[in-house]
């Protein structure tokens, strides 16, 4: 098993195919800037927030801290990295037409059925 490092990771790019399959630059969701910090600090990112790796340098500390909220992003890739987070844990929707409700409420169910039992009565004469 390779040994990871934090050098390997800066020069790895990262992608993710699942959810940009044409990359962060053509998706429209990001600026050249972030789409270009995204591709070069995202395995770092990933592998810091995951736990894979600890923090080494200061900014890998803040970088960890402002993923999980504690304090606010000051660079560009931090910015990036929680953009693209919102963007993939936004939930998705069933339909861009709206969602059809998941179920009726009972008192809906019970008035929408007709017994066999009970007899319908019509007035034809009025």
């Amino acid at each position: 098993m390779a040994i990871i490092t934090r050098d390997s990771l800066v020069k790895r790019v990262f992608s993710d195919v699942k959810n940009y399959p044409y990359g962060f630059s053509r998706s429209g969701d990001f600026s050249i800037n972030e789409s270009k910090a995204l591709s070069q600090y995202g395995a770092l990112y990933a592998a810091l927030v995951d736990g894979v790796i600890s923090p080494e340098t200061l900014e890998d500390q803040h970088f960890v801290e402002s993923a999980f909220g504690k304090v606010e992003p000051k660079t560009v890739a931090e910015r990036a990295w929680l953009k693209y987070q919102k963007r993939i844990n936004r939930p998705k929707l069933g339909s861009i037409y709206g969602n059809k409700p998941s179920h009726l409420n009972d008192d809906d169910e019970e008035d929408a059925t007709i017994d066999d039992d009970e007899t319908l009565e019509v007035d034809i004469d009025s």
